[in-house]
């Protein structure tokens, strides 16, 4: 091991910055925060994603505070999945504490309270900004995804929205969906045969029950109208501050398949939306996903592959993604392979398969002349970390085990009057709140089976009138039998079962 002085030294020219930056903390050797050893993370390296790791109570949520704080700061807007509920403080400054200034002291950094401009959102019916997409936003291929369905069971779903788009029938909510999947194999069957071949009922019996096992966890308030636009989280405000888009999602702990669904469409639709950056000099959006663990645990195989590949295309657009968890095994080794920047915390080892993910966390990490990083991941305490970044050219910066600095802001959630307060300051509110339930594809065919229904009533009631008026004998009986009305109520009853 090197000398205090040695490592100053070490950190000082291995985290040297020529562009923008963030500063997390102070760099710590043997236990001691080696004060003015800067720990500092580029701008421009921020679109490479990362990682915020550890046991609970060893700061994560501090960490992931403290880079959304210093993101707005620079005029970089923020995305914060809260699925804990405590994040809402950042509004708001910190009251500040003596713990927190000693912390700065032995960082070298001057304390600054403050709040950040923030806008809250919501998924469910907590207050907020409502999220929405429709159906058709979401597209085939994603949908299939989500629904886990078979490469058969794939096919129908693109022939669903062939069809909505031939016949102009738009698919807003799951209600729409399902309407016209009952429709291919019911009333329509024979017009989808002549156009797009046979459907089968089993399969689109399988997606339905798919679908509603989706509803069941609240997918029935995501999916319609007014839909959101990716363009409203980079928003910056009066003071050139980025602002922290906070979405509550204390209410879908349990419902890991909305999480997922959520997340891939509102990651689709950045990756659609947002122009290529090139090589900018900062990102033009970063995202958190706190409790990362959700959107993976119960993942497909091909849910998995769509999350990796967004993972690894999301950044030329100048997306930042991170993840929060309390194990990087929690993250697949294809995406943690993608993550540039990792702040891991503490974890602790009570068993045998935690010192032997202990041991496998350390093998993700740079060698150090410093550290025996296995060792250290275990003696962290509250608010250090070690810290894994990327230089200004993409390679691998020194390993450290950093004093992380205090947020600015509260770290604590807003009250009823002061969300209330950011609630009220919103415009957001005003433009996504209102609900819409335009015509669409349910209503459209609701409407057609109506009409085919009546006029087959109609049809039927005239030819039984021709009928009783015929009273010739000399009738060809073949004739006879082809007008006779039991003949055509069994001919039309058959078609009226068809209809319906």
């Amino acid at each position: 091991m090197g000398s205090k002085e040695e490592f100053f030294e070490h950190i000082e020219h291995g985290y040297t910055m020529k562009g923008d930056y963030i500063t997390l903390g102070a760099g710590m050797l043997d236990g001691e925060t080696m004060t003015n050893a800067y720990i500092k993370v580029p701008l421009k390296m921020m679109n490479r994603h990362g990682l915020i790791a550890g046991a609970t109570g060893t700061g994560k949520t501090k960490s992931l505070q403290v880079l959304a704080e210093n993101l707005s700061d620079k005029g970089i807007p923020v995305l914060l999945m809260d699925l804990k509920g405590d994040l809402s403080g950042i509004a708001q400054p910190s009251p500040g504490h003596p713990k927190i200034d000693e912390r700065q002291e032995k960082i070298g950094l001057p304390f600054e309270a403050k709040g950040f401009p923030v806008e809250i959102m919501s998924l469910s019916e907590q207050n907020g900004v409502r999220l929405r997409a429709t159906v058709s936003e979401f597209g085939p291929v994603l949908l299939s995804r989500i629904l886990d369905l078979s490469v058969t069971q794939e096919g129908i779903v693109a022939v669903v929205f062939k069809y909505c788009d031939d016949n102009k029938l738009p698919l807003l909510d799951l209600k729409d969906f399902k309407k016209v999947l009952q429709y291919a194999t019911g009333e329509g069957k024979e017009e989808f045969r002549k156009e797009y071949g046979r459907i089968s009922t089993s399969s689109t019996g399988t997606i339905l029950r798919k679908i509603i096992e989706l509803e069941q966890q609240g997918a029935d308030l995501f999916f319609g109208e007014k839909s959101f636009d990716v363009e409203d989280l980079v928003r910056i405000d009066e003071n050139g501050r980025g602002y922290v888009n906070i979405i509550r999602l204390t209410d879908i702990q349990d419902r890991p398949k909305l999480f997922s669904t959520f997340m891939l469409s509102l990651l689709a639709e950045i990756y659609s939306t947002f122009p290529e950056q090139g090589d900018s000099d900062r990102p033009e959006l970063v995202l958190f996903i706190d409790e990362a663990h959700l959107i993976f645990d119960n993942a497909s195989k091909a849910l998995l592959d769509q999350i990796e590949s967004i993972v690894k295309l999301i950044r030329s657009k100048g997306i930042g993604l991170y993840f929060v968890t309390q194990n990087p095994t929690d993250v697949p080794d294809d995406v943690l392979a993608q993550l540039g920047l990792k702040v891991q915390h503490a974890l602790r080892a009570f068993t045998a398969k935690d010192r032997k993910a202990i041991k496998l966390t350390a093998q993700n990490y740079p060698i150090s002349d410093y550290y025996d990083t296995a060792e250290v991941l275990t003696s962290l305490g509250t608010g250090e970390a070690l810290v894994s970044a990327l230089d200004e050219k993409g390679r691998p910066m020194p390993l450290a085990a950093t004093m992380m600095r205090a947020p600015m802001s509260r770290m604590d959630i807003l009250n009823d009057d002061e969300l209330k307060d950011v609630l009220g300051q919103s415009k957001l509110i005003k433009k996504y709140n209102e609900e819409i339930d335009r015509e669409s594809a349910y209503e459209i065919l609701s409407e057609k089976i109506e009409r085919a229904e009546k006029e087959a009533e109609k049809e039927e009631k005239s030819t039984s009138q021709r009928s009783s008026s015929r009273r010739s004998t000399r009738m060809n009986p073949v004739v006879k039998v082809l007008t006779s009305a039991t003949f055509i109520r069994g001919v039309l009853g058959v078609l009226k079962k068809v209809i319906r």
